[in-house]
């Protein structure tokens, strides 16, 4: 008869043990690690983690178009070298034109009358930091473009100052000229879609594969 207490048997008996501690170490570690979610913010613009949707990704565009070709961003993106004023985009008076910098000419510059902050008073001048055109060397011309064609430009870096796509969702989301459009003073209106709306579309466009709207 064997020994109940043979080396043998004592050696199969503490592997036991081993094996069900190092198994339970495991689920710990499992549970844990299982538990530990990214957050939203670390994919907030990772297409790959999204996945692409032409479909979805072309009706975001298209919201946020109706943005785009509001006077509010507009007036600011004309296709000629003359800002455009109001709510129905006409003509900036006073002969104020671009020049090379986006600041105006000579005496007649954008910030003579445009200060960092709305002037108070009903069409009194609108006012943000740094208000200008864009320079002449890179126009970003928001004005008869169709879908297609701005979000084509919005894309290209030779035509948008530079910027990859991750810099264009940083753009309109925090720049100050651009939340301007939904502060704008008395007498103006604002923008189709708020902010919130307006950045969450830009963004769901670019995340789902920034496609280009249909011709």
């Amino acid at each position: 008869m064997e020994n109940k207490h043979s080396p043998g048997r004592a050696g199969t008996q503490q592997a036991i043990y081993i094996l069900i501690i190092l198994l339970g170490v495991s689920s710990i570690c499992f549970s844990f690690l299982d538990g530990v979610k990214t957050p939203d913010r670390a994919i907030e613009h990772d297409s790959s983690a999204l996945g692409k949707d032409s479909i979805a990704s072309k009706e975001a565009f298209l919201q946020a178009y109706t943005v785009l070709l509001s006077p509010r961003c507009m007036n600011c993106h004309p296709s000629g070298n003359i800002p455009l004023q109001g709510n129905d985009s006409h003509l900036h008076t006073q002969g104020v034109t671009r020049g090379p910098d986006g600041r105006g000419m000579y005496a007649m510059k954008c910030a003579n009358c445009h200060q960092p902050e709305n002037t108070p008073g009903i069409h009194m001048p609108p006012g943000g930091p740094d208000w200008a055109l864009p320079p002449a060397g890179m126009k970003m011309v928001f004005q008869g473009r169709t879908p297609r064609q701005l979000a084509r430009q919005l894309l290209n870096p030779s035509q948008n100052g530079g910027r990859t796509r991750g810099q264009l969702i940083r753009h309109i989301t925090s720049n100050k000229l651009v939340l301007w459009a939904w502060n704008p003073g008395a007498g103006r209106t604002l923008p189709p879609l708020s902010h919130e709306v307006f950045a969450k579309e830009f963004t769901r466009w670019i995340d789902l594969g920034a496609y280009l709207p249909d011709k």
